[in-house]
């Protein structure tokens, strides 16, 4: 890990006018470390136990929603499951294959014509922020998962 992000999002959080304590270290850290890119609230608390033992699980929850606040991280509904949480930085949304559960990343201005027919014909603003979009990854669908 470098210590520029790192340094970057605690300098981020004195400004806000927040301390950088031991723990909110250790849940920066695990989330600049983490090899997935979306993590879950559950493997930060676990990540950052790992870190340190005694780390309350409120603690980390209220951490990961100060750095919410700061827009420093997003999270988003990947499906199903539990919310997932990933660092901010280049703005994208997600496609999750049904079939294989890949995530991929994609470039926002991609809904720019859905985004206007729903507001025009709805009135309707979607929050593409929040959730997923869900389908099929081109190798399920080369594969005839269904």
């Amino acid at each position: 890990m470098t210590s520029a992000p790192l340094e970057d999002i605690l300098d981020e959080m004195r400004a806000a006018g927040g301390r950088v304590t031991a723990s909110r270290r250790a849940i920066v850290e695990v989330l600049l470390d983490s090899s997935e890119h979306h993590l879950s609230a559950e493997e930060i608390v676990t990540a950052a136990r790992g870190r340190l033992p005694d780390l309350a699980e409120s603690t980390i929850y209220r951490t990961l929603t100060t750095l919410e606040q700061l827009g420093v991280v997003g999270h988003v509904h990947l499906g199903h499951g539990p919310a997932t949480f990933h660092l901010g930085g280049q703005p994208h949304r997600h496609l999750v294959c049904g079939g294989c559960q890949a995530v991929v990343e994609m470039r926002p201005e991609l809904l720019t014509g859905l985004r206007r027919a729903l507001k025009s014909e709805y009135g309707f603003v979607i929050d593409e922020e929040h959730f997923a979009l869900t389908g099929r990854c081109q190798a399920c669908v080369d594969a005839g998962s269904v």
